[in-house]
């Protein structure tokens, strides 16, 4: 009689024991996914950012290549890539910057600026 009654104890207590265990794992799982699917979300954002930048910059360049004939995309690449000015321009370089084609603003100005 008492043989039995522990053996009932034990597969009361390996239950137990069982779905504790059980309890633990769900419990981890569900966190390790729901970590996972956060991360991915993150990313999957950031991608779509990025996807967008660049559709602009495709747009963009689509529209330099339907006006790489005007007068207007002349003039803008030669001021961006050669530097040059209209009439009465003045280049201002920023000598603190590494990068020259950042480097320059354009003044448009009747009269030379005094350096006083």
């Amino acid at each position: 009689m008492e043989n039995t009654n522990n053996k009932l104890k034990r597969k009361k207590v390996f239950k137990r024991v069982f779905i504790i265990v059980l309890a633990l794992w769900l419990g981890k799982t569900f966190i390790t996914q729901g970590i996972t699917m956060k991360n991915l979300k993150a990313q999957k954002k950031n991608e779509e950012e990025n996807i967008a930048i660049l559709e602009r910059k495709v747009d963009e360049l689509n529209n330099e290549i339907k006006n790489k004939d005007s007068l207007e995309f002349i003039e803008k690449a030669a001021r961006e890539d050669h530097f040059m000015v209209k009439p009465r321009e003045i280049i201002f370089i920023n000598k603190n910057k590494n990068d020259n084609k950042d480097n320059f603003w354009l003044q448009e100005s009747s009269k030379p600026i005094d350096k006083d």
